[in-house]
């Protein structure tokens, strides 16, 4: 049965009014909390609402300052993470408007319901996404470095 409704998924060329304001509602509630969540990082990271005493502390604690420093690098970081996932959110209530959500963008296909709700800001279905060549941050390693388990082959 569940076979039968993907392909009729694939065959339609979008979702319905219904579907889409399914999605909506789903995605402005996650757009609201990722709002939230970014004003808190945001207010983390500068120091907005700090009641400490780092303008009368002696300057010596090193240690501490380092962390302190780490620590708002940290929160930076997620807070553009979460700037980007926003951005994505307001991007899929374009697509809805436009009622081109939830088709892939290289299949052309609808992505399942399932992925949709799961990752509602998603624009590859599951066939696309597993056909994309999987891309590292990290540049490879040297060829004369092994791990363990290419150094037992």
């Amino acid at each position: 049965m569940a076979k039968k409704e993907a392909n009729n998924e694939q065959a339609k060329a979008r979702y319905t009014d219904e579907d889409l304001l399914e999605f909506k509602a789903l995605i402005l509630s996650k757009l609201e909390k990722a709002r939230h969540d970014l004003e808190l990082l945001t207010d983390a990271f500068t120091g907005k609402n700090d009641n400490d005493t780092l303008d009368t502390s002696p300057t010596f604690k090193i240690l501490e300052e380092g962390y302190s420093v780490l620590s708002k690098e940290e929160n930076s970081h997620l807070a553009s993470r979460q700037q980007k996932f926003i951005k994505s959110l307001e991007a899929a209530l374009i697509r809805i408007e436009n009622k081109t959500y939830g088709v892939c963008r290289v299949t052309g296909n609808l992505i399942s319901k399932e992925r949709l709700r799961a990752v509602p800001h998603a624009t590859l279905s599951i066939e696309a996404k597993l056909q994309q060549k999987p891309t590292s941050k990290f540049p490879p390693l040297p060829s004369s470095v092994k791990s363990d388990e290419q150094a037992d082959e």
